[in-house]
């Protein structure tokens, strides 16, 4: 044989052991439906919030955002924990279990992007954030002007002036633990 046809032999077997398995058809699928696709449940509509107000909550350093007399649709609160103040801001709109996505603030000037997480309470799985009282992000809700809210698939919520939210962030904030002081900074001798 020549040295040409000895080198061509191994690649010639390949070839033969290829033909072994035929290509995958449509034939091979149609036996089974494919899996179900599962993905993220119906945005739900914006919600009109013509005559919605801000409002003090049964619970201190908590407030709520709603139509009187209709469900709640949001809340911001003061959480005073080991560690510096926070504030939580919930949304009331239904969200997938575990779903994790960034909630919009615009207004007042201000732009803020915010990690938020689907939260279970009481069965259900509603929005829910907390980050730092200090934090430059909550200076949207500061000012007097309306703020819209957005979260995916949870609409966009306009937020109607009122003082009540940016007075809840300031007396947040001055919860504060204190800075240490010149004299507590000086190490023992």
């Amino acid at each position: 044989m020549s040295h040409s046809v000895l080198r061509a032999l191994p690649f010639a077997a390949v070839l033969a052991l290829a033909g072994c398995k035929p290509p995958p058809t449509d034939a091979d699928i149609a036996g089974g439906e494919p899996a179900a696709l599962e993905g993220p449940s119906e945005p739900i509509m914006s919600p009109d919030t013509e005559g919605a107000i801000w409002a003090q909550s049964r619970t201190p350093g908590r407030l709520i955002y709603g139509i009187p007399g209709e469900p709640s649709l949001l809340a911001i609160a003061c959480v005073l924990g080991d560690g510096a103040p926070a504030i939580r801001l919930t949304r009331y709109a239904e969200a997938d279990a575990e779903a994790q996505a960034f909630v919009a603030l615009i207004g007042n000037g201000h732009v803020a992007r915010i990690p938020i997480d689907a939260t279970e309470s009481d069965g259900a799985w509603l929005w829910e954030t907390t980050a730092p009282a200090d934090s430059p992000d909550w200076e949207v809700l500061t000012g007097r002007r309306d703020v819209a809210v957005t979260i995916p698939g949870a609409g966009r919520l306009v937020l109607n002036p009122s003082p009540l939210p940016g007075e809840l962030i300031e007396t947040c904030r001055a919860n504060a633990p204190d800075a240490v002081t010149s004299a507590d900074a000086v190490p023992a001798p």
